[in-house]
């Protein structure tokens, strides 16, 4: 291993239960059906959903945009004013681990770059990473492996030299997909994701042994 990428939401802090509860608010403020299986959009961009949510609706005339930055809004609100949010158990201590071997790190979220930046700035994490990407900036975004070869290539690494780490089923097939070594973290919080594509599965994140990647 060369370098080591990073998911965000469910590896980094446990946000998904926020993102549902907001995501759900979303729909309900636009008079949308809001009973979704939110689970099979976790790892992807929230506009997806939304756009999914308006087209079985046909209200076309909202645009998933609206939505979205409805959604961050409201998301960013909770994540900088609520002190009960905080890093995963083992996160902070990993990045630790990585930065004292001197291994590279990326930052790939399918989360907006508003949101990516609040959580960097609110646990002080900006100073680990090299490189900070948004799947939202991109044509297209997980399972899509364009965010995870960007990343690497920032990072001036071959992508099987790459480690990544995920929690969601479309996160690990665009690590897969860009041809990289996958890590699977079981977040009891993500949902009923299939894990069965990853090279390691880790029910913490202190099970991650550094020196054996």
């Amino acid at each position: 291993m060369k370098a080591f990428l990073f998911d965000m939401d469910g590896v980094l802090i446990d946000s998904e239960p926020i993102h549902t509860r907001v995501k759900r608010e979303t729909l309900l403020h636009f008079g949308l059906d809001a009973e979704i299986d939110f689970s099979a959009y976790m790892g992807r961009t929230s506009k997806i959903l939304f756009s999914d949510a308006i087209k079985k609706a046909g209200r076309m005339e909202l645009t998933p945009s609206m939505l979205a930055d409805y959604k961050h809004e409201r998301y960013l609100d909770i994540l900088k004013n609520d002190d009960a949010i905080h890093p995963i158990e083992g996160a902070r201590e990993l990045l630790l681990r990585l930065s004292e071997e001197h291994i590279p790190m990326a930052l790939a979220s399918s989360s907006a770059r508003q949101v990516i930046e609040a959580v960097l700035d609110k646990f002080g994490f900006r100073q680990y990473f090299d490189s900070v990407l948004s799947g939202a900036d991109l044509p297209a975004s997980k399972p899509d492996p364009a965010v995870y070869r960007i990343s690497a290539e920032r990072l001036g690494e071959k992508p099987s030299c790459c480690v990544v780490l995920e929690d969601a089923a479309s996160g690990i097939a665009a690590a897969k997909a860009a041809g990289m070594r996958c890590i699977a973290f079981r977040n009891p919080n993500s949902g009923e994701q299939d894990l069965s594509r990853a090279d390691w599965i880790v029910d913490s994140l202190k099970e991650i042994d550094i020196t054996a990647l």
